[in-house]
C-alpha cells in the first residue's frame, strides 16, 4: 500500500471512528443517567412498600421528628439515601427508611460496570465498522491511482521509440554538419525528457519497504565521478565520512542525482559544488545563480530558468517524503544555493 493510500485509510478510519465514538459516548451517558434515575425510582418504590409492611431487609429504619417538607421524597446526602413517611395516628414523628451510601455506591458501580461493558462491545463493533468503511472509501482512490500509474507507465514506454529516433538522428546530424547550437539544444531537450522519464519511473515504484544498507560516502563519490565528466570547469568537493544508511538505494540515488545535476547546471563558471554532512544532515551547496523564490522551488512546474520543465524538484520532494527524509533549501541570488537532507531516519 502506497503512502498516500495509507494516509487516506488512516484519516478516513479516524474520522468515521471518532465521530461514532463521540456519538456513542453521548448516547451511553444519556442512557446511564436514565438508568440511574430508574434505579433511584426503584429504590424509592421499595422504600414505600417497606413503609407499609416494615419488611426492609436491605434498608435501615429509624424514627425521627416530623418534617412534612421531607415526606414521600427520596433524599441523597454524603451518608445515605433516605425517605420519610408519615406514621398513622402520629404527628410528632415520622418513619425514616434509608440505604447507606456504601451499599448504594456498590450497586451504582455494578450498574456502571454493565454499561461500560456494553459500551466497550459497541465501541469494538464501531471500530471494525469504521475500518471496513475506510477500506470501502479507499477503493475508488486506489483504483484511480492504479489506472493513473498504468497510464503513465504506458506513456513512458511509448516514449522510448521517438526518443531513440531523436537521439540517433541528432547524433547523425551532428556527424554530418559538425557541432551546432541548434543540434545541441535538441540533444539537451532529449536528455531532459530522459531524465524526466527516469524520475517518473522512480516515483511510480513503492520504496518504503524496499530497503538496503549502503555507505553514503561511496554513493556520493560514485555519483560525483560520473557528473565530473560533463562539467570539467567545476570543482566538486566531498566532505563526507563513511556513514551507513538503510533505505531504498535507487530512490535515494535519484534524489542525489537531481540535486547534484541542478547544482552543476545552474552554477557559475569555475564554480564549486560542495557536499558535506553535519549532525546527520547532508548539505549540497553550490556557488551558482541562486534561487529568487526558494519557498516555491518544490512546486510542480515552477522554474526560474528556461532549461527544464519544472517538475524534477517536485518529484524529488515526493521521493523524500516517501523515504521519510526532510528536505529544505536556502539560497541567495548570485551567491549560491544549499539543499539539505535530514538523514536521521535512515541511520
Amino acid at each position: 500500500m502506497k503512502k498516500v493510500e495509507r494516509e487516506s485509510l488512516i484519516k478516513s478510519f479516524l474520522l468515521f471512528f471518532i465521530s461514532q465514538a463521540i456519538l456513542l459516548s453521548v448516547l451511553f451517558f444519556i442512557d446511564y443517567k436514565k438508568e440511574l434515575q430508574a434505579f433511584d425510582d426503584s429504590i424509592f418504590s421499595k422504600m414505600r412498600i417497606c413503609s407499609l409492611n416494615l419488611k426492609c431487609d436491605e434498608f435501615q429504619i429509624d424514627f425521627v421528628p416530623m418534617n412534612e417538607d421531607k415526606l414521600y421524597r427520596l433524599h441523597k446526602d454524603n451518608t445515605a439515601l433516605s425517605s420519610y413517611f408519615s406514621i398513622p395516628n402520629s404527628t410528632k414523628n415520622s418513619l425514616k427508611i434509608y440505604l447507606l451510601k456504601d451499599k448504594y455506591n456498590q450497586k451504582i458501580d455494578e450498574l456502571k460496570s454493565d454499561i461500560l461493558l456494553n459500551f466497550f462491545v459497541v465501541i469494538v463493533f464501531a471500530l471494525l465498522l469504521s475500518f471496513a468503511f475506510a477500506l470501502y472509501a479507499l477503493y475508488p482512490l486506489k483504483n484511480a491511482l492504479r489506472l493513473t500509474e498504468e497510464f503513465i507507465k504506458d506513456i513512458l514506454h511509448d516514449f522510448n521509440t521517438p526518443l531513440s529516433t531523436l537521439r540517433l538522428n541528432s547524433a547523425m546530424l551532428e556527424d554530418e554538419i559538425g557541432e551546432n547550437s541548434k543540434v545541441k539544444r535538441i540533444q539537451n531537450s532529449v536528455q531532459n525528457i530522459l531524465n524526466l522519464q527516469s524520475n517518473l519511473r522512480s516515483y511510480l515504484h513503492s520504496h518504503s519497504s524496499q530497503k538496503e544498507e549502503f555507505d553514503l560516502k561511496t554513493l556520493l563519490e560514485d555519483r560525483v565521478s560520473m557528473l565530473e565528466k560533463n562539467f570539467h570547469d567545476l570543482e566538486f568537493i566531498v566532505k563526507v565520512k563513511e556513514l551507513k544508511l538503510s533505505t531504498n538505494r535507487d530512490a535515494f540515488t535519484r534524489v542525489i542525482d537531481n540535486l547534484l545535476t541542478n547544482a552543476a547546471k545552474y552554477n557559475k563558471k569555475d564554480g564549486k559544488v560542495i557536499l558535506k554532512i553535519e549532525n546527520n544532515i547532508l548539505y549540497i551547496e553550490d556557488t551558482g545563480k541562486g534561487i529568487k523564490n526558494p519557498s516555491k522551488v518544490f512546486e510542480r512546474f515552477y522554474k526560474e530558468q528556461e532549461r527544464g520543465i519544472g517538475i524534477g524538484l517536485h518529484i524529488v520532494k515526493k521521493l523524500c517524503e516517501e523515504l521519510d527524509v526532510k528536505i529544505g533549501v536556502k539560497s541567495i541570488v548570485n551567491e549560491g544555493t544549499s539543499f539539505f537532507l535530514n538523514l536521521k531516519n535512515l541511520i
